[in-house]
């Protein structure tokens, strides 16, 4: 089997972030569980084609199944985290659904993975800027996301 380019690995680790940020919202707002939602995007959406013809990325599967994991696994303690990065008036229950399973990818990685916070917080702040292309929301998140990498891993800054 031929050796994945440097820059293919990079491409499919957004893509996981990407889906995994998808697969955590399916998941709040639908109630199913984690292996489910797992298998249903490792079937059918990576490298899945497009109604409009486009082939989607393969995800790094590894690290797809790690953040969903630690993201169940470390729920409380990431949700808390983001609680107290946002400001008083806005606790974690009041924001978008989306924005909140992107705090919890986010956080997953940095509580329970070896990604150096500053590339953590560039792609959440891309995978963002992907679901919200017109707002501020990326801004936001990368507010959120270097407040809670400084509480996570601080040795890191």
């Amino acid at each position: 089997m031929k050796e994945l380019s440097g820059n293919l690995k990079r491409k499919m680790k957004s893509a996981s972030r990407l889906y995994a940020v998808q697969a955590l919202f399916q998941m709040e707002q639908s109630g199913q569980m984690v292996d489910k939602v797992r298998r249903e995007f490792l079937e059918h959406r990576f490298g899945a084609v497009t109604p409009e013809g486009e082939e989607m990325l393969d995800g790094d599967i590894t690290l797809f199944g790690q953040i969903l994991d630690e993201a169940v696994n470390w729920q409380a303690r990431i949700d808390q985290m983001t609680d107290r990065a946002l400001v008083a008036k806005w606790p974690i229950a009041r924001i978008d659904p989306t924005l909140r399973a992107l705090f919890r990818a986010a956080g997953a990685e940095l509580v329970a993975t070896q990604t150096p916070p500053r590339v953590v917080i560039v792609e959440y702040v891309d995978v963002a800027a992907a679901f919200f292309p017109e707002g501020r929301e990326a801004r936001f998140v990368n507010a959120v996301l270097d407040h809670m990498a400084r509480e996570a891993r601080p040795e890191a800054f």
